[in-house]
C-alpha cells in the first residue's frame, strides 16, 4: 500500500463521495480532530465540503482539543457540527457522587459517545469514519464498507493507509498537528482517559490506561459485532 501513489488512493475517496453525491445519499463525517485524523479532513475538504462534521463533544476533552477544532474548521472551511450527550452530566454519577468514567468507562462512552450518535446517523445514509486496521484487534476486521441495518451504511476510506502514509499526506499539504502531540500525547481522547506517550509506550495504549478497554463503543456499537461489545448500564 506504502509504494503506491498516495494520489490514486486520494482519488479513489474522491470518486466514491461522488457515487454517494450521485446516488442520492445524505453522508455526514465524525472526526476526534487528532493529527492522524486530518488527511481525511482534508480530503473531504477539497472534494465534498458540502459534508458536515460531526465533533462529539464530550464535556471532557482538552482544552486544547477544543480550540484545535475550530483550528481545523477555520483553515479547511468545513462545516463542523457539535454533540453532546442527552443526558447531563448531573445524570452521569454513580451513587458515590464519582463521575462514571472513575469506575465504570463503558457507561460513559456509551452516555456521551453511543447516545449523542445515534440520531446523527438516523438522519443520514453514508457515515464516513477515518478508523484504520492497524489500530485495534476490532478495527483490522472491518471492510471498506459494513452494513449498519435501515440501508444505511459506514463508510471506511482511510482503512488500509499505515501512520507512514497518513505522515505523508500530512507533509506534503503542509497540515498542522494537535498541539498535544508534541507533548507525547498519540492517541488523544478525554482528559480523565488519555495519558501520554512517556506514560505508555504503545501509541493507541494512551487511550483507558492500565484497562483492556480499546473502543470508546461507537466504532463497535453500529457495525458487525456490536453484540459482544456492547457497553452495558449499571
Amino acid at each position: 500500500m506504502e509504494e503506491l501513489n498516495l494520489t490514486s488512493y486520494t482519488n479513489q475517496i474522491a470518486e466514491k463521495l461522488a457515487t454517494y453525491k450521485a446516488a442520492g445519499k445524505k453522508a455526514f463525517v465524525s472526526s476526534s480532530f487528532q493529527s492522524h485524523s486530518l488527511p481525511l479532513l482534508h480530503i473531504i475538504s477539497r472534494f465534498a465540503p458540502e459534508i458536515p462534521v460531526y465533533f462529539l463533544n464530550t464535556g471532557f476533552h482538552f482544552p486544547e482539543t477544543m480550540e484545535f477544532r475550530h483550528v481545523i474548521g477555520d483553515r479547511f472551511g468545513i462545516q463542523i457540527i457539535d454533540v453532546s450527550s442527552p443526558v447531563s452530566k448531573a445524570g452521569q454519577r454513580d451513587g458515590q457522587g464519582k463521575f462514571f468514567f472513575v469506575n465504570n468507562p463503558d457507561h460513559c462512552c456509551y452516555l456521551n459517545k453511543v447516545l449523542p450518535m445515534e440520531p446523527v446517523i438516523a438522519q443520514h445514509d453514508i457515515w464516513i469514519n477515518g478508523v484504520r486496521r492497524d489500530q485495534t484487534k476490532f478495527r483490522s476486521t472491518l471492510q471498506e464498507e459494513e452494513t449498519m441495518g435501515e440501508g444505511k451504511l459506514r463508510y471506511h476510506p482511510m482503512l488500509d493507509w499505515t501512520s507512514k502514509m497518513i505522515w505523508d499526506y500530512r507533509k506534503e499539504f503542509n497540515l498542522p498537528e494537535h498541539p498535544l502531540e508534541a507533548k507525547g500525547y498519540l492517541s488523544i481522547g478525554c482528559m480523565p482517559c488519555t495519558r501520554s506517550f512517556a506514560e505508555n509506550q504503545e501509541s493507541r495504549e494512551g487511550r483507558w490506561a492500565g484497562m483492556s478497554k480499546e473502543e470508546c463503543g461507537i466504532q463497535t456499537e453500529f457495525v458487525k459485532g456490536s453484540s459482544d461489545t456492547k457497553a452495558k448500564q449499571p
